[in-house]
């Protein structure tokens, strides 16, 4: 791996400038014409890039949602802790409101929570800056879960493998590596030699405009495809396995992902190839027992019609269903790959064990 594909791997897509009291994140909008970081100091422009995928990705989510919520605290002019979980849990429940899907979410904020109600009875810049440490905490664990998961992921994998990949859960969509791509990054770095597809990802083709980018500032051999090509490389025998990332696992291995996953695991399933699930503990969610339970966002209209073209590219007034998810379902699913190790079915037994490991 050259020093330019080194350097892109460090790039973090969401940094705390504690000192000027900004959320500094990489515009992932604007992707791959323009490298754009944002400034961000208000709330309402925090919330603005988690709603508007400015900042995407399960985990990088949950990491500016806890930046957000320290800065918010941070600027609370309450005198008292009373006053202080006051302000906390007014900017809390708006963060929370900006996406429904992504449990990362609700996992950071409410693990910033509990932070907060540990420091009670010590004084307002102790507690303050307990949650700067929590939310610093995070970033850094989602690094180290990252590489673990990235491990595990490569056992299952060979050499010179083909490997196909939906939406975008690399390295700029976490702190460092990635989850689905975790693999892929390790597997260079010891000269597996991967050929990756890229599905595009209608409509919002974070395959195309994220994943491909960053893969090929990698050095890693990719090739983008439409999402309906993912039948044609899988019957001539270019893909042996695909990756996919998530957003929330349901107790019993379902699982939300980017709209179009469930039918590459239905195309999957049919060719007879390993359908791989890449999840951080903090993603799964064990009270959430089946992907029945999954609320599914729905998005603006002009994501499918327009966003991306010149001219809108559909009639004007036509009827449109954006729903931002989809729902694999467990039995689809070959193996649910998390940093402490890899869930086989049943997963309603094997994924609460995965949160006993060490």
């Amino acid at each position: 791996m050259d020093n330019n594909s080194t350097e892109f791997k460090m790039i973090q897509s969401v940094v705390l400038d504690d000192a000027n009291d900004t959320l500094i994140i990489l515009d992932q909008t604007v992707l791959p014409n323009e490298k754009v970081f944002l400034h961000l100091k208000e709330m309402k422009d925090i919330w603005d890039a988690i709603y508007k995928l400015k900042v995407r990705g399960a985990p990088a989510i949950g990491i500016a949602a806890a930046y957000g919520l320290y800065l918010g605290t941070k600027a609370s002019q309450a005198k008292t802790y009373e006053e202080l979980h006051k302000d906390f849990a007014e900017v809390k429940s708006f963060l929370a409101s900006s996406r429904p899907t992504a449990v990362n979410l609700f996992w950071a904020l409410n693990r910033m929570e509990s932070r907060l109600l540990q420091e009670a009875g010590k004084s307002l810049s102790e507690v303050k800056e307990a949650l700067r440490q929590e939310a610093e905490w995070i970033r850094e664990e989602d690094e180290q879960v990252c590489e673990s998961i990235g491990k595990h992921a490569l056992s299952l994998l060979k050499e010179n493998w083909g490997i196909l990949t939906h939406c975008n859960a690399g390295t700029i969509a976490t702190a460092k590596y990635g989850t689905a791509l975790a693999p892929i990054y390790l597997g260079q770095e010891q000269g597996y030699n991967f050929k990756v597809y890229a599905d595009e990802t209608r409509p919002l083709l974070q395959g195309a405009r994220l994943t491909a980018w960053e893969l090929q500032e990698a050095g890693v051999d990719v090739t983008l495809i439409c999402d309906n090509m993912s039948s044609i490389v899988m019957k001539e025998g270019k893909v042996q396995a695909v990756l996919v990332g998530c957003d929330r696992v349901a107790a019993n291995g379902d699982t939300a992902n980017k709209i179009g996953t469930s039918g590459v695991a239905i195309l999957a399933k049919h060719y007879g190839i390993p359908f791989y699930v890449c999840s951080p503990l903090s993603t799964i969610d064990l009270e959430c027992k089946t992907g029945d339970d999954i609320h599914i966002e729905l998005r603006s209209d002009d994501e499918v019609t327009s966003q991306w073209y010149e001219k809108p590219m559909a009639p004007k007034d036509v009827h449109v269903y954006n729903p931002a998810f989809d729902v694999t379902d467990h039995s689809l699913i070959t193996a649910i790959v998390t940093q402490n190790g890899i869930a086989y079915a049943p997963f309603e037994e094997s994924l609460p064990k995965m949160f006993d490991q060490k």
